[in-house]
């Protein structure tokens, strides 16, 4: 996003961090950018990230619960060994070493005694179905979902949310309402939903889901990203001041 943050080769530098990504199947990426600035933060307990990449979405929730004064660890789960290792770098060089911790492993079969509960799930979630040649593994890895389809990672996330928690995704328009209408078959209830728009006049691309265990009120939103000249909205600047470098857009 050029004028928001500083391009530095294979990485971004946010306010208070740096993200190297060139050896991450996702790059950083707007989706995860919102995300991280968008998700909310948990009532209580600790807050796990389900393909955690880079470590972007990590880093943003670390930076927004020390903010906000909360103690909350931050964990992030990764099947690529080699994105787990720039991660865990990412986080080293960050403020927030001590808080966060990267896992490598599958989700699906990772710590099977479940004994630890999250008060917040976040997750950037493949949304491809299968078929379509993608340029290398470690991309297909990240966005195809052969490796970890939509019904198994709502299942994962029940069995470890706290019973207050939420879990929250981003996900093409199309793929985010059929993830929510699957997630209420299955028992969760609906209670956010940001949709997400390039431009006023284009319809909306992606969509934020917040998911819970326990009905309540619904909250919906709108954002679009840019305005009528091209210029970051108002909305979006407010939602991503803390962690770009400058407003401009």
């Amino acid at each position: 996003m050029p004028g928001t943050h500083a391009l530095r080769k294979n990485g971004f530098t946010f306010r208070q961090f740096f993200v190297a990504h060139d050896q991450c199947g996702m790059k950083v990426s707007t989706d995860g950018i919102i995300l991280g600035a968008a998700a909310p933060l948990p009532t209580q307990g600790p807050v796990l990230d389900i393909g955690s990449g880079s470590g972007l979405i990590a880093l943003m929730l670390a930076q927004r619960l020390q903010t906000a004064g909360q103690a909350v660890t931050v964990e992030g789960v990764e099947l690529d060994a080699a994105a787990v290792r720039q991660s865990r770098q990412n986080v080293a060089e960050s403020p927030w070493a001590a808080a966060i911790q990267i896992h490598q492993g599958d989700i699906l079969q990772w710590d099977p005694a479940f004994s630890r509960r999250y008060g917040l799930i976040v997750s950037n979630p493949p949304y491809f179905s299968p078929g379509v040649a993608c340029r290398n593994d470690a991309r297909a890895t990240a966005r195809y979902t052969d490796s970890l389809t939509h019904e198994a990672l709502l299942e994962t996330a029940r069995q470890r949310l706290l019973p207050t928690g939420q879990f929250c995704t981003i996900l093409p328009v199309e793929a985010g309402e059929s993830l929510v209408t699957l997630a209420e078959q299955q028992g969760w209830f609906l209670r956010g939903l940001t949709l997400i728009s390039e431009l006023p006049q284009r319809k909306a691309h992606r969509l934020i889901s917040v998911l819970s265990r326990q009905p309540g009120a619904v909250t919906h939103q709108q954002l679009m990203i840019r305005d009528d000249v091209q210029q970051y909205s108002a909305a979006y600047r407010q939602l991503t001041e803390a962690f770009y470098l400058r407003k401009s857009g």
